[in-house]
């Protein structure tokens, strides 16, 4: 896709802030507190949306089939999921320790003018 490239003028203010002019904004889909990417070398510097890419959408895919696929892998070897669970045992006795056996109970608000 060819496209021609729109140039502008703009002052630096303090701080090295930029305001990006508001059909530029609009067309790229910008708006406040948008992520960007900035590029620069010797001569130049380069403003961006940033946004995920095909290889990000397609390495978080595959991340999460690889890690589902391992996940039921272990719950499938009843022995390595009963090493898991007997290694979490500790660590859930000593997320409550010091606490009552009591469920957690919500204190309702109290009623009236404050």
């Amino acid at each position: 896709m060819f496209s021609i490239m729109e140039h502008r003028t703009a002052h630096v203010g303090k701080r090295g802030t930029i305001v990006i002019p508001a059909a530029m904004r609009n067309r790229l889909g910008m708006s406040e507190g948008a992520l960007v990417i900035i590029e620069g070398d010797d001569e130049s510097v380069v403003i961006r949306p940033a946004r995920a890419t095909v290889s990000d959408a397609a390495w978080r895919r595959t991340f999460v089939e690889q890690t589902n696929a391992a996940y039921a892998s272990l719950r499938a070897d009843r022995r390595a999921w009963a090493e898991i669970e007997g290694d979490r045992e500790p660590w859930d006795a000593t997320l409550s320790d010091g606490l009552s056996d009591e469920p957690w109970v919500e204190v309702p608000e109290p009623e009236g003018p404050r």
